[in-house]
């Protein structure tokens, strides 16, 4: 009786605030409190709001810079509008160098050559071989020096040749695939594989846009080691009725026996840029077949009804394990790898799939007003729901759906982008931190670790690249203090078990140096070659950096797939711009460069719908 009796007063008590504000607009102006999901309690005590400009240690260069507005005036205008000073940037970005530098430091002294840093106990951490049900660990760690090979391309985006050419020597020297490690197809292709490309293409280009990144006598190794590693995934293809590839493979013995034949759609269908990029560099069309194929086996099973694809699915049958659709994990990059096939390939039926994709997303997912910056009602939000009805299926969403304002950026959608990135921002001033799920009706956690995942910062940095507005360098100054204030540990970065109580997991993933710290370095870093160098480049799902050129356009073979005319239509050097590139990108008028992207009101309203206000 007591606890009704207190969630009784707690009702009455938001009842009562909601009627004063009715009656008070001037204390809340342009308050939505229509909403289209219902909060059945009343929300958790707010944690962390936006810090106050002064409160940081860089807060002295904001106000002599200009960059907090003017006294007076909405609270979200004065934070965040204005020019953003240099100097402020200039420390900003040496801040995400030296944020990086720490980790990867950390990780040669203490954990090379093991797969991960464990930056709570200062040691290596390797496949878990007591424990082989331990996919959380032995799906990415193959024995392999994970975190080095993946950080490459970071070295070489901030200019650091000497350890670059360090590293590359290291990789080339000491690590072998020749491991009795059982991986998931998907994390060692795009962490491993990808990693080995970038560094490959760097090295060879003969621009050299980073500086000296040439590696003396060198023989194509990377190459090497890639088609070597590619080539022990290839039995994951094999004995598959669909030709969907089972999720793991020993990189010695081939397919376990007793391997799982459900996998993701996302792990099965985000390999074609990897595998493609090889199979051109190669001349070998075996790569890419096999990726293309499985891409096309999905894509088959889609509902005739929504056109939304599951997000598990048995690799022998075709059968639909996991009739959940949504935009998070097990099914981002599958989206985000037909799109970026595209701009690499320039296959324009990889287009047309994406194209299809985009729209039964926008028609069955997205909830809230049609548009961002207009209107009445709730914000867009993409939400989960059953791919044959349609039918919401849930109330959470996950930290890796924030990828997808990125996604939008790339395709010109930058409209829609800012208010879903808008969401996930609100979620990370609320805890300093995404947590895995946030239940957007509860207005908390259901899942609250948070492994320092790039996601979020990714997204604000393909937004500032779209629109160069300053409220995004806002928003990584705040990602960059809430990283070093809450997961800087004794040895690097750790992973954040509870968001809101901020206790540590002893674990720093190899994104964290390959993804979250290159994009807040280059959100800062106006001058990198990168940006500046005239060269067009692609981030892969990983983040590692290709060349968008005329040699991955161009196939050596006639046929992709087998019993198909060779009539695919490919796009011309010429046809496509690499969207990310930022003289390229389709930016917001010039004119609303310095007021906020997104209207106070609107952004007011998604911090409350967060129970950050």
């Amino acid at each position: 009786m007591q606890w009704r009796s207190l969630v009784l007063g707690l009702l009455l008590l938001r009842l009562g605030l909601q009627a004063l504000l009715a009656l008070l607009p001037a204390l809340a102006p342009g308050l939505c409190l229509r909403r289209r999901f219902p909060f059945p309690f009343p929300p958790p005590p707010a944690a962390l709001g936006p810090p106050a400009a002064g409160s940081s240690h860089w807060g002295s260069l904001l106000r002599r810079g200009g960059g907090g507005g003017e006294a007076g005036g909405d609270e979200y205008e004065r934070r965040y509008s204005g020019a953003f000073p240099p100097q402020l940037r200039a420390r900003l970005r040496d801040a995400a160098r030296g944020m990086f530098v720490f980790g990867y430091d950390s990780y040669m002294q203490h954990a090379f050559p093991r797969d991960e840093l464990d930056p709570l106990h200062c040691r290596g951490r390797g496949p878990d071989r007591h424990d082989p049900s331990n996919l959380n660990i032995n799906d990415v760690l193959g024995n392999y020096s994970l975190t080095l090979i993946d950080a490459l391309d970071t070295l070489a985006v901030m200019g650091n040749s000497s350890e670059f050419q360090k590293a590359v020597k290291l990789v080339i020297d000491t690590v072998s695939f020749d491991k009795d490690s059982t991986v998931q197809v998907f994390e060692a292709t795009i962490r491993v594989l990808g990693s080995l490309l970038s560094a490959h293409i760097i090295i060879t280009d003969t621009k050299q846009p980073f500086g000296d990144m040439t590696i003396k006598d060198y023989d194509n190794e990377l190459l090497h080691m890639a088609h070597d590693l590619a080539v022990r995934l290839l039995p994951a293809f094999e004995n598959t009725k669909t030709g969907i590839p089972y999720p793991r493979v020993n990189l010695k013995k081939g397919v376990p026996p007793d391997s799982n034949n459900e996998t993701c759609t996302a792990g099965a269908g985000s390999l074609l840029v990897e595998f493609g990029i090889l199979s051109r560099l190669l001349g070998d069309s075996t790569f890419e077949w096999v990726a293309r194929r499985a891409v096309k086996a999905l894509w088959s099973l889609r509902s005739n009804n929504t056109g939304l694809l599951g997000n598990v699915v048995n690799i022998q049958t075709g059968h639909w394990v996991g009739k959940q659709s949504g935009l998070g994990a097990g099914s981002d990059s599958f989206y985000e790898y037909l799109l970026k096939s595209y701009i690499l390939f320039g296959e324009k039926e990889d287009l047309e799939m994406f194209n299809d994709a985009y729209r039964n997303i926008q028609s069955h997912l997205r909830r809230g007003r049609e548009a961002c910056n207009e209107g009445e009602g709730d914000p867009p939000l993409y939400v989960n729901v059953n791919m044959f009805t349609g039918q919401l299926m849930n109330t959470w969403i996950d930290s890796l759906q924030a990828f997808f304002p990125g996604l939008q950026v790339l395709i010109g959608d930058v409209e829609d982008a800012i208010c879903l990135h808008a969401f996930y921002y609100a979620i990370w001033k609320r805890y300093g931190a995404l947590p895995e799920r946030y239940n957007w009706q509860l207005q908390a956690p259901d899942v609250p670790f948070y492994p320092l995942r790039p996601e979020l910062v990714e997204s604000t940095y393909l937004l500032y690249q779209a629109t160069k507005n300053p409220f995004y360098l806002h928003v990584g100054m705040d990602i960059l203090q809430s990283l070093e204030k809450y997961t800087k540990a004794k040895c690097g970065y750790a992973t954040l078990h509870h968001v809101v109580e901020k206790t540590k997991e002893d674990r720093m993933e190899s994104f964290f140096l390959s993804e979250t710290c290159k994009y807040l370095y280059l959100l800062f870093d106006e001058e990198n070659p990168l940006h500046k160098s005239g060269n067009k480049y692609m981030f892969t799902t990983e983040g590692h950096i290709v060349s968008v050129d005329e040699r991955f356009r161009n196939s050596l073979w006639q046929d992709i797939l087998p019993g198909e005319e060779d009539s695919a239509e490919r796009i011309k050097p010429n046809e496509l711009k690499a969207v990310n590139f930022s003289s390229n990108c389709n930016r917001v008028p010039d004119e609303r460069r310095y007021l906020l992207p997104l209207k106070s009101n609107y952004m007011r309203q998604i911090d409350q719908m967060v129970g950050l206000i």
